[in-house]
């Protein structure tokens, strides 16, 4: 590293002693001019490939302190400028801590499993005697790629597998209880560390996210919610509840698990694509027609479940978890921030995040139905005697830049509020290559910090195909046109505000909120209560849209 930053301090020493000394022609200075451009941007690609091994080393100090500096008022990690005492140090130093170091490790990760041949000095014997110790319902086959599985799991990244053992003390109880409810084998339970080593807020490159790594389209066919403010696939207990139902669904269609566990990784129908090519409803039969990243998915649970089981036999020991031991539910009905838990009775903003993950933006939509919050139990009391106030509490200044417009939260803070008078639209603009945050914000006529408060970035960071939400003065010019091809539409002289309505055909991959961004001045909640109906709509549903 000290190599690096003395070939830059070089550079920037040879650019300045190339500066000229007296006058000289037009061209020599443009040619001069080049000439240092050309150096300045190699040094600062040399900076840049610095900082990036820099980020890959193990600093959560230095990360937490660049998320506090984006926002003055610390709006960035969700907390007020004096929130940072030392038990919300050691909340962001536990769980949080743990589930990054599982995820992120890179142990375990540049094997070629296709390929590769582990050797052990536990004999093949010992190893099979454990297998059969361990009394699983489900089939534990013993062959040579279930055993390297088994080595890789508990030989070749102790570091990794002692983050995920500590997570298992606490999720893996949510899990047991809930297989059991749904009468399937309670060793399912391990899919989850072959899908994100228990990371509850785990997002693979394809959009899979949480722990039990749900598309979004499979999430919303098991009932999971996903809007601006909730996403349950984050939810230890909802989501796992949906796996459980995806697994036994799965069953009942392969009858037999090693079958429906690879559907849960490739889907169905690869599954049945497989057993065709083969001829065989035999798993290992099957094998060499699955997709490759799904081929080692039971080989791999089976090398978890060994490695968890025989945890000790390898001298590997669970991270400590700092998590309450109990917890209570409640039943929240109004809009509810973090914050304001935390200033009323002290519950730091970190632990609330772990034992509810699936409120992103640290908000509670509570006005839009029953919505779930899991508090430490030795908290409970405390939050009975302010459920009155805390509603209320600095309502307006907490919720300020954010749009809770569609959850019609009348008396308790501000229906939509974002950083001046008046009501916004909304347009989702498609990122493209080349953009910046910079460049759409000066396209919209925005700022980038109000970007990032629209889409909860942290960073300036986006990538293309993402889609981000912009808003727009309503009355104003909106780049959005409001109606697209493919819609139907027709007058109505039914009375809406200033008269009228339009009426929409659903289409596949609609949603309220999407449709009612195509329109200016109108929420979702406008046209919920409008048509009298629920968020779930269906292709081909005929819905009108109030005119404003």
């Amino acid at each position: 590293m000290p190599m690096n930053f003395n070939k830059i301090l070089i550079g920037l020493a040879l650019i300045a002693a190339a500066a000229p000394l007296q006058a000289q022609s037009k061209k020599d200075l443009l040619r001069q001019n080049e000439l240092l451009v050309r150096k300045v941007e190699a040094l600062q690609e040399e900076l840049d490939n610095l900082k990036k091994e820099e980020s890959k080393k193990d600093n959560i100090r230095d990360e937490m302190i660049e998320i506090f500096r984006e926002n003055e008022d610390k709006s960035a990690a969700g907390m007020s400028g004096d929130s940072y005492t030392p038990e919300s140090t050691d909340s962001l130093l536990s769980l949080w801590y743990i589930h990054r170091q599982a995820r992120a490790s890179e142990e375990g990760g540049g094997f070629n499993m296709d390929s590769v041949h582990f050797t052990s000095n536990v004999p093949d014997k010992v190893m099979i005697e454990r297998l059969e110790k361990m009394n699983s319902f489900i089939t534990l086959p013993y062959n040579e790629t279930v055993k390297n599985y088994m080595i890789l799991y508990s030989e070749k990244m102790p570091r990794k597998m002692s983050h995920i053992l500590g997570l298992c003390t606490y999720y893996m109880p949510i899990f047991e209880e809930t297989f059991v409810r749904y009468g399937l084998p309670v060793e399912l339970k391990y899919v989850a560390i072959i899908e994100s080593a228990l990371n509850p807020l785990a997002v693979s490159r394809a959009g899979a996210t949480g722990m039990w790594q749900f598309m979004y389209n499979t999430a919303k066919g098991y009932g999971l919610a996903i809007d601006s403010f909730v996403d349950e696939r984050r939810d230890p207990f909802a989501s796992v509840d949906a796996a459980a139902r995806y697994l036994k669904d799965a069953y009942a269609i392969f009858g037999d698990w090693s079958l429906a566990i690879s559907s849960y990784n490739c889907g169905s129908g690869n599954v049945n694509k497989a057993i065709k090519r083969s001829g065989s409803r035999d798993f290992w039969s099957i094998y060499p027609y699955l997709p490759k990243e799904t081929r080692g998915y039971v080989p791999a649970m089976v090398g978890a479940m060994y490695a968890v089981n025989y945890a000790k036999e390898y001298g590997l020991e669970p991270s400590p978890v700092v998590m309450p031991a109990h917890t209570d539910t409640f039943h929240i009905h109004k809009n509810l921030h973090f914050r304001q838990i935390e200033e009323l009775i002290g519950i730091p903003v970190g632990d609330l995040r772990d034992l509810n993950p699936q409120y992103y933006k640290d908000i509670v939509p509570g006005s839009q139905g029953e919505y779930i919050l899991r508090l430490p139990y030795n908290y409970s009391a405390a939050f009975i005697d302010v459920q009155d106030t805390v509603y209320n509490h600095r309502a307006k200044e907490i919720f300020s830049g954010v749009d809770v417009d569609r959850y019609g939260n009348a008396g308790e803070g501000p229906s939509v509020s974002g950083g001046g008078s008046g009501s916004y639209s909304w347009i989702y603009y498609k990122v493209k290559s080349g953009d910046s945050l910079g460049k759409i914000a000066s396209k919209y006529h925005t700022s980038v910090n109000q970007l990032k408060s629209w889409n909860g970035l942290k960073g300036t960071t986006i990538r293309v195909g993402q889609s981000l939400k912009v808003g727009k003065k309503s009355g104003g010019s909106s780049s959005s046109k409001s109606s697209s091809s493919g819609k139907s539409t027709s007058s109505s002289s039914s009375s809406s505000g200033s008269g009228g309505y339009t009426t929409y055909t659903v289409k596949s991959g609609d949603t309220l909120y999407k449709i009612a961004s195509q329109y200016s001045g109108v929420s979702a909640a406008d046209i919920m209560k409008y048509n009298n109906i629920s968020e779930n709509i269906q292709p081909g549903q005929k819905i009108k849209i109030p005119k404003k």
